[in-house]
């Protein structure tokens, strides 16, 4: 990277660059997964499936995830972190537009597998680099600039509340393919600000002789609560609009809903949740997170009709996309700076095998007697366990952090990628 390129990169603002890698989650978690939820009562209705079927799309998808967390450090040190981070976007567009073409229950499946492996890569990478745009030793200023990068999930969820009841209204039942299409074009063209963004993220430092590991068995808690909380939330987030509709709320309304808890998770996520997660220590933020979370469950188990949903919407969707923050800030702050991919990589794990186990599970008690609702209930006993198992985390602050400003110039790090 050339002085001219380096100046060029500190000339934008940080606020700026982790808006660009926001357009990830947009595309991971806004269309890739969240907006399954929207598009299931019609899919159901048209491929009729049960409940558990259902669970299982998101399953497939979660285990997608689990593999792409899991081997995404080994991406970003094979390809580069810009590269795998966008190219990951562009895999995860090809797979919402393969949705668009069959019906088939396994080929649906394999293309949710895909789609999730995809985005698990984006996201977790993304996770990373939005880590390091700030290179000062504020903690407070980095979790604001992570929570920027999340506000790009809640984003993501208003447009797919907007694209996709407009597909189901031009189109009826069937229309839940013209959903996926155009999801998967606009996550096109959100790979264009994401790779803007990725190239002014300044370089990762590189690990010092015999730190090439860092320990990360104090971190069990937070492991420990990250499998829960994947669990309680993703079962809410894949069967609330199925219990609307149940209720009797049509295509607009659910959309209202859907839109109002995209709005408060971005407006939250980037005004609220990046500078008190800064500011708390231990398993504070996650605990608090927990059980913010599942007091937004609860209005739409208690009470029936649109108001109900909209309080859910604005404190679920206030609160949800604070849990990977938390996590993220967390890394930065209790990890070497070599080590936080990896270590991000490895909590989004186990949080993708919460959100694997949690929809299945919730489907087949949808299934049985008492319905939706009794699914649902689950995601208020797994929060509630959370937030008691995140409290038992203590903090433990890396006594020598490295940031970025502080290491090798960036021409020592080619694994970055361009």
């Amino acid at each position: 990277m050339t002085e001219t390129t380096t100046q060029t990169r500190r000339a934008v603002p940080e606020p700026l660059i982790a808006l660009g890698l926001a357009a990830g989650p947009v595309v991971a978690l806004g269309f890739t997964r969240f907006a399954y939820a929207l598009l299931l009562p019609a899919m159901r209705e048209t491929l009729g499936w049960s409940y558990a079927a259902a669970g299982a799309m998101n399953t497939a998808n979660a285990l997608g995830y689990i593999l792409g967390a899991g081997t995404a450090a080994w991406w970003s040190r094979r390809f580069g972190a810009r590269r795998s981070f966008v190219w990951g976007m562009v895999l995860s567009a090809v797979a919402l537009l393969a949705s668009a073409t069959t019906g088939g229950f396994v080929a649906l499946s394999l293309f949710r597998f895909v789609g999730g492996l995809a985005t698990a890569v984006t996201f977790v990478i993304g996770s990373a680099l939005a880590s390091r745009v700030h290179t000062g030793g504020r903690q407070a200023r980095s979790a604001v600039m992570v929570g920027t990068y999340m506000a790009g999930v809640g984003i993501g969820v208003v447009l797919s509340g907007i694209v996709v009841p407009s597909a189901l209204t031009a189109w009826g039942a069937s229309g839940w393919q013209g959903g996926w299409l155009l999801m998967g074009l606009l996550a096109l063209l959100a790979a264009g600000p994401a790779a803007w963004a990725s190239r002014r993220v300044p370089p990762a430092p590189a690990a010092t002789a015999g730190k090439e590991r860092a320990s990360l068995r104090f971190l069990t808690p937070t492991f420990a609560w990250y499998v829960l909380f994947g669990a309680g939330y993703v079962s809410y987030m894949t069967f609330v609009i199925a219990l609307l509709h149940s209720q009797g709320q049509g295509t607009w309304s659910t959309a209202a809903f859907f839109i109002v808890l995209g709005a408060a998770s971005a407006l939250a996520t980037l005004l609220v949740w990046g500078r008190v997660i800064g500011r708390l220590r231990g398993g504070l933020a996650p605990a608090a997170v927990s059980v913010v979370v599942l007091v937004g469950v609860l209005p739409v188990l208690l009470w029936q009709g649109q108001v109900a949903a909209i309080v859910s919407a604005v404190i679920f969707g206030g609160s949800f996309m604070a849990g990977p923050t938390a996590v993220t800030v967390i890394a930065r702050r209790m990890l070497p700076a070599h080590a936080w991919t990896s270590g991000i990589a490895l909590l989004t794990v186990a949080f993708s095998v919460g959100q694997a186990v949690g929809p299945l599970i919730s489907g087949l008690m949808s299934d049985s007697s008492g319905g939706i609702a009794k699914g649902l209930w689950l995601s208020v006993i797994l929060l509630a366990v959370s937030a008691a198992v995140a409290l038992a985390q203590r903090e433990r602050t890396h006594a020598a952090l490295p940031h970025p400003d502080h290491t090798a110039a960036p021409a020592a790090q080619p694994a970055q990628g361009r």
